[in-house]
């Protein structure tokens, strides 16, 4: 069974059961945990769904049930690249200010209100869906779900004449070409650090590694644990 947050409107679905919406906190997950008789869970959420990652990891303890956190490897700066790391959506707000009047700001609908205070710059905003509250006064909203070419973001760089790059380390290789790009037009990247995993997290990069867990879980159970 996959649960799925409901963040976006039209999510592309996995095969098998799908759920829709949150749980209650941690206790409402322990208690559904124990309802559904479930024997493995996989955190697969976005690297940077903090609350649900806690929540998982105290349900799994209350409930006993084994738990691993799926999290692809993050990105890799290269030769050429211009990252300026910063810790949280504030931060990242701070730094854009110095970096150019043209901003091309991909970090998903939720946290662009961080950035709604900065107004002698200009946004271009990507998302999969509109963007939640507070909007920078000079903006346009650009729709649109990756992958993405790099010969497609090179053209997006250079028709808006962005300047800076602001982006969440999320990883993957969905939406990497905007580094390729920058790197290549030599345009700063604001790249904002992953939340930490709860203490004593097992942790795997790969849906390969993650089946690979559920099979060994399942034989160390005595078969008891599902992978569907």
């Amino acid at each position: 069974m996959s649960s799925l947050a409901g963040r976006v409107r039209a999510p592309l679905l996995p095969e098998g059961t799908v759920r829709v919406g949150g749980f209650g906190g941690a206790e409402g997950l322990r208690a559904w945990l124990a309802a559904n008789d479930v024997a493995a869970m996989v955190d697969a959420t976005h690297p940077f769904a903090a609350g649900i990652s806690a929540n998982a990891a105290a349900a799994a303890r209350a409930a006993g049930v084994p738990l691993v956190h799926l999290r692809r490897s993050r990105w890799v700066q290269q030769a050429g690249d211009r990252w300026i790391r910063v810790p949280d959506l504030a931060a990242a707000a701070k730094e854009t200010a110095a970096h150019g009047a043209r901003v091309f700001l991909t970090i998903g609908r939720q946290g662009v209100d961080a950035f709604a205070g900065l107004d002698e710059q200009w946004f271009l905003i990507r998302a999969i869906d509109p963007p939640e509250g507070a909007l920078p006064p000079r903006h346009e909203v650009l729709l649109a779900r990756g992958p993405f070419a790099l010969e497609e973001e090179a053209r997006l760089l250079a028709e808006h004449r962005i300047d800076v790059l602001v982006t969440k380390d999320s990883g993957g290789d969905q939406t990497e070409a905007k580094l390729a790009a920058a790197r290549a037009a030599g345009i700063p990247v604001v790249v904002v650090d992953r939340p930490p995993l709860p203490e004593g997290a097992r942790i795997v990069e790969t849906a390969a590694q993650a089946l690979d867990w559920l099979h060994e879980t399942r034989a160390r159970h005595g078969g008891s644990a599902g992978a569907r």
